[in-house]
């Protein structure tokens, strides 16, 4: 299966997937797309001498629209969001229905949408005194963190003294939680029954 990884920062997720035994011989990244000229991730992206994007309206950068037919070209099966905080346009999405998941740092529906990223969603998670967090996998829509959940993994915070430790528990089960649910779609496992997404 042939997947794009978009990113906006250091690309934990993107090494963590790179790193993942149980994808190694069921995926092919064909490229790193970031919003970015100077993206820390291109430099796994370079290790491991994969091709890298950038994507928007400045010198350097291609159009979401361009980007469709790169996309196309490399005959990608799957884009994951991971840590892209741009938001992605209606058509592009259009363009691949289905095709486009993305890594919440915490238990959608709460605590997404405009501005819920990063250190924003642990401290927003801590500040309501929440007893659990974790992460969620879904699809991509038009919106912020609205579209369907395919996958989430949850643990106690309740003995948490700040928003960084809730940010470093999470980001250990998002590196797990994101290469399973490549391999459930690489194995071809995730379906959508009674308007519920399963992995069988």
């Amino acid at each position: 299966m042939k997947i794009a990884v978009f990113v906006s920062g250091r690309g934990s997720n993107l090494k963590a997937i790179l790193d993942s035994p149980d994808l190694k011989n069921l995926i092919e990244i064909v490229c790193v797309v970031s919003d970015k000229i100077d993206c820390v991730a291109f430099q796994t992206a370079a290790n491991y001498k994969i091709r890298t994007i950038t994507v928007g309206n400045k010198d350097r950068m291609i159009s979401f629209s361009e980007l469709v037919n790169v996309l196309t070209e490399l005959k990608t099966d799957l884009i994951v969001l991971a840590g892209f905080l741009k938001l992605i346009p209606a058509d592009f999405i259009s363009s691949f229905k289905n095709k486009i998941i993305n890594i919440h740092p915490a238990l959608l529906p709460s605590f997404g949408g405009k501005g819920m990223y990063g250190l924003n969603v642990h401290k927003a998670v801590f500040d309501s005194s929440a007893k659990v967090s974790g992460a969620t996998v879904h699809f991509v829509d038009a919106s912020y963190d609205t579209g369907k959940i395919i996958s989430q993994s949850c643990i106690n915070i309740s003995d948490v003294n700040s928003p960084e430790e809730i940010a470093e528990r999470v980001l250990k089960i998002e590196h797990k939680l994101l290469p399973e649910v490549i391999k459930a779609f690489a194995e071809g496992k995730i379906k959508t029954v009674n308007n519920r997404v399963i992995i069988s």
